[in-house]
């Protein structure tokens, strides 16, 4: 079962939008593995996005990421991290179709409402970042035989 980094950013945790952005993957069949509120400190954020030090946003990017709680979240399921992508909409929610999360609630460039990676390896990486092993769970639910048919198992 494939894995992928959720955070919900500063901004959506401030617009009290955390319940309704987590519905979007659960209305999906998207199972929740591992999931906590958080400052991240500058270390964290500076961890997190090494790839984009040097950067003109990168100290905007920050100074925003640590200024208020983040809620991280590990989702996951088939084809998880590019289903997250699609829910999540294009960068900048004045971008984004409507339907998608930053299509329906961001207007912004700056304040884009979340993150989720964008490939395995970014993944495997930024769930290490932010959960030790044992946080994440692996189950079963009892309604995952109607969402995730045997075929799709297997990615």
């Amino acid at each position: 079962m494939e894995r992928t980094l959720l955070l919900i950013k500063p901004d959506g945790v401030q617009r009290g939008l955390i319940g309704r952005i987590l519905a979007r993957f659960e209305d999906k069949g998207i199972r929740l593995s591992a999931l906590k509120l958080l400052v991240i400190t500058p270390d964290l954020a500076a961890r997190h996005y090494a790839p984009h030090a040097g950067k003109p946003f990168y100290a905007g990017l920050v100074r925003y990421m640590t200024s208020a709680p983040v809620v991280a979240a590990v989702l996951s399921g088939p084809r998880v991290i590019e289903t997250t992508r699609k829910l999540l909409g294009k960068t900048f929610g004045w971008e984004a179709e409507p339907g998608t999360i930053r299509g329906d609630f961001s207007n912004s460039t700056a304040y884009n409402l979340v993150h989720g990676s964008d490939s395995a390896e970014s993944a495997e990486r930024e769930v290490g970042l932010f959960f030790e092993p044992e946080e994440v769970l692996d189950y079963e639910r009892s309604l995952d035989g109607w969402l995730i048919a045997e075929d799709d198992r297997q990615t």
